[in-house]
């Protein structure tokens, strides 16, 4: 169980790239969405799963190699980016934009993102940073998707 739950904390090998896991792992993320392409309903069910699948091995995955949020745990990103288009309707447009914003956020940690990163501890303290990052992203999104809903609209 524990070689599943470290699997799926990293992506796979995704993980243990040896430069910029966390954009790869945001990148596959991205190219599931486009590969997808979920009605709103079906995006709220994959969020429902996949976000509790990553609290729970990022907190296992923690613990098996013994480095507080680890470089190469990356199911955090992956949630996060999926968690930063809801309720945004279907684009590659959208989806390249919320790509590239989550990862400023997830980068650059913008107040309160660095100090929830720090309040909290294993798989809650991993995911909750990018799920911030996620939701600074969302309303970027809604606010572009309501001043100039077909600005990102191209399939």
């Amino acid at each position: 169980m524990d070689s599943i739950l470290k699997y799926t904390a990293t992506l796979g090998f995704i993980g243990y790239l040896p430069s910029a896991p966390g954009t790869f792992g945001t990148l596959f993320a991205f190219l599931i969405f486009i590969l997808l392409k979920p009605s709103a309903f079906l995006h709220m069910m994959i969020l429902l799963i996949i976000i509790p699948i990553g609290i729970l091995s990022a907190h296992r995955a923690e613990m098996l190699l013994d480095d507080k949020d680890s470089r190469h745990i990356v199911i955090d990103e992956f949630c996060g980016y999926f968690f930063s288009l809801i309720f945004i309707p279907f684009s590659v447009g959208y989806s390249l934009i919320a790509f590239f914003l989550f990862r400023v956020f997830d980068i650059l940690k913008p107040f309160p993102i660095r100090k929830i990163e720090s309040f909290l501890s294993g798989g809650i303290g991993i995911m909750a940073d990018d799920i911030m990052a996620a939701i600074y992203t969302n309303i970027i999104l809604q606010v572009i998707k309501t001043v100039n809903p077909g600005i990102f609209s191209f399939s």
